[in-house]
């Protein structure tokens, strides 16, 4: 046993307890950890270093540090439960979800949800990327922070078209709007412009993402800014790259939506991603999609927490009585009804109504 007098002295241990505060046992167990992990960080550099690793591997060593850095978070549901005591005798705060800027459609779903997973499935066509568009427009006007990968689509192009929902601008036009705007058109220009900038949204357009790097992507965005509220949007699906090799596409795919799940859940926000269908619904005399229509489905229709499928009559019949209606089913929806509302579609600007004559019909 070591001396006592070779750590300074026995009066020098009793002044160490003087430094020392049961109350703060927690922080100091916090500051130890950190310390840890960074020292494990600077390891995990250094063998990537050497070994020659792909930033996906070094992403993933380092989500695996903090799962096992927060071992030890407390799992007892005690301390919860105590807090629930008085529930049922005080009046509680609704604070619904983000809204999707249609009504019919937050009385469904009551607005997008944090930590869900969100797919939005269609055929080529049939209004995917201008319903995103919509409700990232609206998350932003509400002060929420949208954060869309473009997988497809270039940042150019989905600025344009953003602008055209914005400023009700046909987009045809927007081709050349020196030659095609009428002059009332070309003085809300600037307003237009004005008014997208306040919703706060990113684009990242890169082709070939993994869900690990728009992970890394996303989190630099939030902590720019911690205070707004993130909403992710995803076009889209099947264009994800899988992270490591797999047997079949359908296990890549299951594995994506996993993963996009896992973010939906680390970042606390909704994940509104889109999804193309196969071509089986076009053999079908009702081609109103249903979830085996889902494209690679693998583990979609189990990770995602919602699921929409978008339908407009009018794409398939010219003649139909409802022209520039899109319907959107929710077939899925983990904690609450399902149904189907329909919405005014004008694709010229891709701008997205609310409609009076919504017949939902509730699961």
């Amino acid at each position: 046993m070591m001396d006592p007098a070779a750590l300074g002295g026995a009066n020098y241990l009793a002044d160490l307890t003087s430094f020392a505060s049961p109350t703060k046992f927690d922080s100091y167990v916090e500051m130890m950890l950190e310390e840890w992990k960074n020292r494990e960080k600077n390891k995990i550099l250094f063998q990537a270093k050497e070994g020659g690793w792909e930033i996906g591997a070094i992403q993933k060593a380092f989500e695996d540090l903090e799962k096992e850095g927060s071992a030890g978070m407390e799992t007892s549901i005690q301390a919860d439960l105590i807090r629930m005591a008085e529930r049922p005798f005080e009046p509680m705060a609704h604070v619904p979800g983000v809204s999707t800027g249609l009504n019919a459609l937050d009385k469904l779903l009551d607005g997008f949800q944090p930590a869900e997973l969100i797919i939005i499935a269609a055929r080529p066509s049939m209004g995917k990327t201008d319903t995103l568009n919509h409700f990232a427009l609206h998350a932003g006007v509400a002060g929420y922070k949208p954060i869309i990968f473009s997988l497809e689509m270039s940042k150019v192009s989905m600025i344009d078209r953003l602008i055209a929902v914005t400023g009700r601008y046909n987009r045809l036009r927007m081709r050349d709007p020196y030659q095609h705007f009428t002059e009332k058109q070309k003085s809300n220009w600037m307003p237009t412009l004005s008014e997208l900038a306040t919703t706060n949204i990113h684009i990242d357009d890169r082709a070939g993402l993994k869900v690990s790097q728009m992970r890394s992507t996303a989190r630099k965005i939030i902590n720019t800014d911690p205070h707004l509220k993130p909403i992710i949007f995803i076009d889209y699906l099947q264009i994800i790259q899988g992270e490591y090799p797999k047997n079949n596409r359908t296990e890549v795919v299951g594995q994506i939506s996993n993963d996009l799940k896992q973010m939906a859940k680390e970042f606390n926000c909704p994940v509104v991603c889109l999804s193309q269908l196969n071509r089986g619904v076009e053999v079908r005399d009702d081609k109103r999609p249903v979830m085996s229509d889902l494209r690679d489905s693998g583990n979609i229709e189990q990770d995602a927490d919602v699921i929409g499928f978008l339908y407009r009559d009018d794409y398939y019949d010219k003649d139909t009585e409802k022209p520039n209606v899109l319907e959107i089913n929710i077939a899925k929806h983990r904690n609450g009804p399902t149904g189907t509302v329909a919405v005014r579609y004008v694709k010229e600007t891709g701008v997205l109504y609310n409609i009076d004559w919504n017949a939902e019909r509730l699961a």
